[in-house]
């Protein structure tokens, strides 16, 4: 995949790409800070810190980053990574019945980026990704206690299908999951 060049609103011009395994130490950075941003507060120091190590060293993201069934996407300008979007394709959770279906594993964008666009040009990304690996649908979970990323999904076309469990350290929360049904080009 090669790098696209989009004007982001306000005239920054972003670049959207795969990342690579030589990424895995700047993704791991940015997510497990992106992470800690968005939920730190919600959740006991103890769990967050064992969630963080295991979903985001360098080691995790290495692996990730060469698994076949994933792909990452990175939002870059001139100062550094945006946002990025994670892609899966496995096996959905039984709630989501579309089996054609890709999963959005992760979806985060620097806080100081949020209302400016970046979202919805990545979610025009990983949709048209989704597309490519052939799927009919795209499917997530969110927590629950996240409206502001739940409105996000709805507003992009997603719906709730159903929940399912995640856990951050030894702390089971609810996850609802949302699915969008994809229209081929």
């Amino acid at each position: 995949m090669t790098t696209v060049e989009r004007p982001a609103q306000e005239n920054v011009t972003i670049r959207l790409r795969r990342a690579e395994p030589a990424d895995a130490a700047d993704v791991a950075a940015f997510a497990a800070r992106t992470f800690a941003e968005a939920f730190g507060a919600d959740n006991h120091p103890a769990d967050m810190a064992a969630h963080l190590a295991g979903a985001y060293g360098v080691a995790q993201q290495t692996r990730e980053l060469t698994d076949p069934e994933y792909i990452t996407v990175l939002v870059q300008n001139d100062s550094g990574l945006l946002a990025y979007a994670q892609l899966r394709q496995h096996e959905p959770p039984p709630n989501v019945m579309e089996r054609a279906s890709v999963e959005l594993r992760r979806f985060y964008v620097d806080s100081g980026w949020h209302g400016r666009g970046i979202a919805q040009r990545l979610m025009m990304h990983v949709f048209e990704t989704a597309r490519e690996l052939g799927g009919d649908a795209i499917w997530l979970s969110v927590w629950e206690r996240n409206p502001r990323a739940i409105a996000f999904y709805v507003k992009c076309g997603f719906r709730d299908v159903g929940v399912t469990d995640f856990y951050v350290g030894s702390d089971r929360q609810t996850d609802r999951v949302m699915l969008a049904e994809l229209q081929r080009r």
